[in-house]
């Protein structure tokens, strides 16, 4: 692996480049702003190094896994309950701004992308820019035209579970709050399939759905 500091890492394993990152340089300033755009460069190299066609070719999937969200519809005012999310979009009040991730990923094809932090599960529909952009109605993980989203954070801690805002955004597909874990199983360099475990309902799988690249 390329590593630049502890939580900056990425990684080949079978049709898939994945990557680790912090968010968390965007919320502790103190230990240096330039965090921010270090880890923007060299996501930034990382994904063009992965964009090239003999890579992208072998490793069509990339997945991106950190710890704060860019979406949830938690009800605890965390970071990605705004809409001026800071891993999102960045933020304004530094000088100079630091860049948000959104649209680096969105530019680079990233097809999956990994949260914690919010202690529940939510699926969301494939999104950019608070927008849906599903393959079609009928299969929305079959060619998604935007990276899709999971919060995944519902083994929670001492502090229990997060709630929920009574009415779910237009890009939320599926939310819980059972303890629970979520499993992948990347198949092939065409399916993605991934489930949630509820641990309050004794192992029962209470959600689960195929992402689908075809090439």
């Amino acid at each position: 692996p390329f590593i630049l500091f502890t939580s900056l890492c990425s990684w080949n394993i079978g049709p898939a480049h994945i990557i680790s990152f912090s968010t968390e340089v965007y919320f502790y300033l103190d230990y240096g702003l330039d965090l921010i755009f270090r880890q923007y460069a060299w996501l930034k190299k990382d994904l063009e190094e992965a964009n090239k066609p003999e890579n992208r070719k072998v490793r069509p999937w990339i997945i991106t896994m950190a710890h704060r969200p860019m979406y949830c519809s938690n009800d605890d005012k965390d970071d990605c309950t705004m809409f001026e999310s800071y891993v999102r979009l960045g933020r304004n009040d530094t000088k100079p701004p630091a860049p948000g991730l959104e649209n680096l990923f969105y530019l680079y094809g990233v097809d999956l992308e990994l949260w914690a932090h919010e202690h529940s599960y939510e699926r969301l529909w494939p999104v950019y820019g608070f927008k849906v952009f599903n393959g079609s109605m009928e299969q929305p993980y079959t060619n998604p035209k935007a990276p899709v989203h999971i919060i995944t954070g519902s083994a929670g801690c001492r502090e229990k579970h997060d709630g929920f805002i009574p009415k779910p955004r237009d890009w939320s597909a599926f939310r819980n709050t059972d303890y629970g874990y979520t499993r992948m199983q990347i198949e092939n360099a065409t399916h993605i399939y991934l489930d949630q475990v509820s641990d309050d309902q004794n192992g029962k799988v209470i959600d689960s759905f195929w992402l689908v690249k075809e090439q």
